[in-house]
């Protein structure tokens, strides 16, 4: 296997204290006792993947990178997107995992943005800087059953994975860029599961603690042509990929002057 250069750079891991992490998208009552993630912060090192970009595998590593051609540019257009833009995304991830049905259940346009939540929307937020992995054993199927709740219970009978697929929007990514932990170098020790507290619910993702097992890629310079597949979530238990960590970082090779990163992730789930 090849290796391309690499740069070294600031993870936000989670520290393993034996209490859930939380995140909380509103206000707490100040009796809460907070327990936030992302607080081990350790400097790692981020290679270079272009040179390997063939060989990679979802159900191995748990990323791939395909070529996407950009047949839309209508991104400030959520209607457009989910009409036009989806069913791409539904094409192109049958074709590289060999699904039956796919189906696409949101997406988010990620910029450099304020951290404040009031300045967010729901559908243009800023890359997250913390490494974790969307889906848990439990959320995934609980996903299942809110996205489709009339073929749910068949569904789960069969194998079901998730799929983000992510891409730069219009010009190359040059800031912020993605990177992707081996989903062979981490443990399932290494995955915590963190509480997403909102008023009416409680969700849950996976975030990680720190292992220097962990080996991390990135595809510097990516452009709008070029797309990754991120698995987030298996229902398989025979050894491929379940779930896969990554994270948004601060590239120390980035010019001054580089402009802001703008792309979008659409998340999928796919039936076989």
């Amino acid at each position: 296997m090849s290796f391309g250069k690499s740069v070294r750079a600031t993870m936000q891991y989670t520290v393993d204290n034996g209490a859930a992490p939380d995140y909380y998208f509103y206000e707490p009552d100040p009796s809460v006792k907070l327990n936030p993630p992302g607080t081990d912060t350790r400097e790692v090192e981020i290679e270079d993947a272009w040179s390997r970009a063939g060989e990679l595998s979802v159900d191995r590593e748990g990323f791939e990178l395909h070529d996407f051609e950009a047949r839309f540019e209508q991104f400030d257009d959520d209607s457009a997107i989910r009409a036009s833009f989806y069913p791409q995304v539904v094409e192109f991830i049958k074709q590289h995992t060999g699904a039956k049905r796919v189906v696409v259940f949101d997406h988010t346009i990620r910029k450099r943005l304020p951290a404040d939540l009031a300045k967010q929307t729901t559908v243009q937020r800023p890359a997250v800087m913390l490494v974790h992995s969307d889906y848990t054993p439990a959320s995934g199927p609980q996903r299942v059953r809110e996205v489709v709740p009339d073929d749910a219970q068949e569904l789960l009978k069969q194998r079901v994975a998730f799929y983000n697929v992510w891409k730069p929007l219009h010009r190359p990514v040059e800031e912020l860029p993605l990177a992707m932990i081996d989903a062979r170098t981490q443990d399932e020790e290494d995955l915590l599961r963190m509480d997403l507290k909102y008023r009416e619910r409680t969700g849950e993702i996976y975030v990680m603690r720190y292992s220097p097992k962990h080996r991390w890629s990135y595809f510097p310079h990516m452009e709008a042509r070029h797309a990754l597949i991120l698995k987030t979530y298996d229902s398989e238990t025979d050894g491929r990929a379940r779930f896969m960590g990554h994270s948004a970082f601060e590239d120390p090779t980035t010019l001054p002057n580089a402009p802001k990163r703008e792309s979008i992730e659409v998340r999928t789930m796919a039936f076989f």
